[in-house]
């Protein structure tokens, strides 16, 4: 089936939702979307992606069991037909007393302003300019760069609805683009990468030149990278790193693991947990974030949830399995694609930035390392146990300003003692393509292994 606008995803879903029998609840989250993706290299195109996707996913709740079904197709037969399938699975599913629907829950939705007519507009061929030209603008950065890994202008255009029989009709339309690249730079026969991005809703918003001059500051200050001697010091997160990190976090403070004893921080509510430079929040009505939406996918109104308030925990994220499994109510945190039922999860995770330029940060350490980038993030980081071990390249920061670069190097702490042990917490708010909200952020007493 051809995605077109005639295609009312609200009306599909509130269709479908309006067909519970007696007995038992329906909800239906319906998804439309389009995209592209240009890469270039060389100054040409190297590939081009034009992509649309429509689907749905029901969910039918009878006697306290869950079936679901779902279809990449928005064709009506194949509508009923996925009804049909969920209704036929929930005889299935086991029992659970807290399987049920999103009610409304009186939260008024954000006014949030997420859609850009003409993104839609924008040519094919001005997308393929722009790859290009932030390839060509990394070039003009820096005579010490070599060529780029990847050139990329993507974008997409989204609108999904979710409807219950329990009284929710909810959705959202979005707009997102950005532009990425990655830079080589070169040294003899030493070859370093870095990044750069600039994120927006309609193209007017990218900067070219901001990810362009990103990606080659972070190749060149590799240059002549040496493995580092071994000692225990401050290490200084950039914003992309932290983002990572952050990430990790938010996946702890999640209330289905927490359920589930996949979680650091269980039953240390109003406990400190972090210290007191380091606010936390989830806050999907932040229009800067990319994952801004005013309903989550169960339909409640999205709202501004405080993780962690100057170093102390104030809660976890809750879907309405969840919140109702632990006796308290949703954080409106459900997320989800037409293809599963809903889970927990933040949606548009920040740190509340401090006053300090990245510079300042620097000078603030005094002796440390910035790290720049991370491997083995996931094979190295135990979100159960708090283990942290990730290999990392960076600069090392000596008298307050950036040094010698280093690679071939492990940093290892915990999670539960990097939290602690957060020394500083930039003002450099990056809002990164996933939507996350993060700032540079300098941590104590961390082991740096090396030569």
């Amino acid at each position: 089936m051809s995605v077109g606008a005639a295609t009312d995803v609200r009306a599909v879903a509130e269709s479908v939702a309006g067909r519970a029998r007696p007995g038992e609840e329906v909800e239906a989250f319906v998804v439309r979307s389009r995209g592209v993706e240009v890469r270039a290299y060389g100054g040409e195109v190297e590939s081009l992606e034009q992509a649309e996707a429509a689907g749905i996913g029901v969910r039918v709740i009878a006697e306290g069991r869950q079936g679901f079904a779902y279809a990449g197709s928005l064709d009506p037969d194949v509508i009923v037909d996925t009804l049909a399938e969920a209704r036929d699975n929930a005889p299935f599913g086991d029992p659970d007393e807290h399987n049920r629907l999103a009610v409304p829950d009186g939260v008024a939705p954000a006014d949030l302003d997420l859609y850009r007519d003409e993104l839609g507009a924008v040519p094919t061929d001005h997308k393929v300019e722009l790859a290009i030209a932030v390839e060509r603008a990394v070039y003009a950065a820096d005579e010490r760069i070599t060529g780029t890994r990847t050139a990329i202008y993507g974008d997409g255009i989204g609108d999904w609805a979710v409807a219950t029989s329990t009284g929710i009709t909810a959705g959202n339309r979005s707009t997102t683009c950005h532009v990425s690249v990655t830079a080589l730079a070169a040294d003899g026969d030493q070859t370093q990468t870095g990044y750069g991005v600039s994120v927006g809703r309609s193209v007017d918003d990218l900067d070219l030149g901001r990810a362009a001059g990103d990606a080659a500051e972070r190749a060149t200050r590799l240059l002549g990278a040496r493995k580092p001697r071994s000692q225990r010091l401050t290490v200084v997160f950039d914003p992309h790193v932290a983002a990572a990190f952050l990430g990790i976090i938010g996946g702890t403070l999640n209330g289905e693991a927490v359920l589930k004893g996949r979680s650091l921080f269980a039953d240390r509510v109003g406990q400190a947990v972090a210290a007191p430079a380091l606010t936390l929040v989830d806050d999907p009505t932040e229009r800067r974030s990319m994952r801004a939406s005013p309903f989550d996918a169960e339909g409640l109104a999205s709202r501004r949830n405080v993780l962690v308030d100057s170093g102390v925990l104030q809660g976890f994220l809750h879907n309405t399995w969840s919140a109702a499994k632990a006796g308290t109510a949703s954080t409106a945190s459900a997320v989800r694609g037409y293809g599963s039922p809903p889970g927990v999860g933040p949606r548009a995770l920040a740190v509340r930035p401090g006053t300090m330029t990245f510079e300042e940060v620097v000078g603030a350490v005094g002796e440390g390392v910035l790290v720049q980038s991370v491997t083995g993030l996931h094979s190295g980081v135990n979100a159960v146990s708090g283990d942290f071990s990730v290999g990392v390249q960076g600069v090392m920061i000596g008298h307050g300003e950036l040094g010698e670069p280093i690679r071939e190097a492990t940093i290892a702490s915990t999670l539960q003692r990097m939290l602690l042990d957060v020394a500083v917490v930039g003002g450099d708010l990056e809002w990164l393509p996933g939507g996350t909200g993060s700032v540079s952020i300098a941590i104590r007493d961390v082991t740096l292994s090396g030569a």
